[in-house]
């Protein structure tokens, strides 16, 4: 019995690097597939697996270690639960663009959102920042003030200039960073400058619409120079939020968590009840209203999940 990383999953087969540094092709025993029913993927990228050789470069997997936590959104098959994106994650990069194509503010918050429900931490690249014209700049600089208040590191981003390359790659040293966002944004591209030895294909905007077309089918870790690893996701049009209670997702707002002592009750849903503090914070401008409406949408969303099962 070895153990192993898995770096790259494609459904059926997983690439699996062992301990002794080569890779291994493997598929999983039949009681693995079955022990997840409502995921697409019993096993994820960054997933630590036992795996016996059945030749050389081949083996089946045949257990998962436990995960410190795990990426997970709604799937799009409509007969499962959810998709998990990768598994031990030290750092998520949720790459985004103010413009060129634009990521919408509702994006952001369902991800940020999950992110913290699943403890994984998260830092926002704001990238092609060399395309912004004023008018962007300036929504640039609101955006930067709504996260950096809320406690969330940002940088601003290049891999035409090459501005703040250098500054991100110093922090991915020894650690698995996974990069996300939606088609478009520049995933690939980032991941390409911060390691000059890979080669991630990457595509032009459609003319058409101003937006990403998919280039990375698949979740890949990539082992870095640096001796770390690097997570290349295929990109995200939305992300659906899996299964939570009213009062519970306000949790995973951390400027709205704070809060909550503040409240005249233990389980405010900060909507409708008097001397809610999350609610005079809105009023007040403390919270953001932009964060504070995308919140009372997930709640919505929550209501008509409810409503169709």
């Amino acid at each position: 019995m070895e153990q192993g990383i898995i770096l790259k999953s494609t459904g059926s087969w997983y690439k699996v690097k062992s301990t002794k540094g080569d890779i291994v092709d493997c598929k999983i025993v039949g009681k693995l597939r079955m022990s997840d029913l409502r995921s697409t993927n019993p096993i994820s990228v960054g997933d630590k697996v036992d795996f016996e050789r059945e030749s050389d470069l081949i083996g089946v997997i045949n257990n998962i270690h436990e995960r410190k936590n795990y990426l997970i959104r709604k799937s799009s098959n409509l007969s499962k639960e959810s998709h998990i994106v990768a598994a031990n994650i030290d750092w998520c990069y949720l790459v985004v663009t103010v413009n060129y194509p634009k990521t919408m503010l509702a994006f952001i918050d369902r991800f940020l959102v999950t992110a913290e429900a699943y403890r994984i931490p998260v830092k926002i690249i704001f990238n092609k920042i060399d395309l912004y014209n004023d008018e962007d700049f300036v929504a640039l600089e609101e955006w930067e003030a709504i996260y950096n208040t809320i406690g969330y590191q940002t940088f601003r981003l290049s891999t035409t200039t090459g501005e703040n390359i250098e500054q991100l790659k110093s922090q991915l040293s020894d650690t698995i960073s996974l990069f996300s966002g939606n088609s478009g944004v520049g995933k690939s591209s980032i991941i390409n400058k911060l390691d000059t030895s890979l080669s991630i294909k990457t595509h032009e905007l459609s003319k058409g619409h101003k937006k990403g077309t998919h280039t990375t089918t698949f979740a890949e870790m990539y082992e870095t120079s640096n001796g770390g690893y690097i997570v290349d996701t295929p990109g995200l049009k939305g992300f659906g939020l899996l299964r939570m209670e009213e009062q519970e997702i306000s949790h995973y707002f951390p400027e709205m968590f704070r809060l909550l002592k503040d409240c005249s009750f233990h389980n405010c849903t900060h909507v409708h009840e008097p001397n809610c503090a999350v609610q005079r914070a809105v009023s007040n401008g403390e919270i953001s209203f932009s964060r504070y409406e995308n919140y009372i949408s997930m709640l919505e969303d929550l209501k008509q999940d409810r409503y169709r099962r």
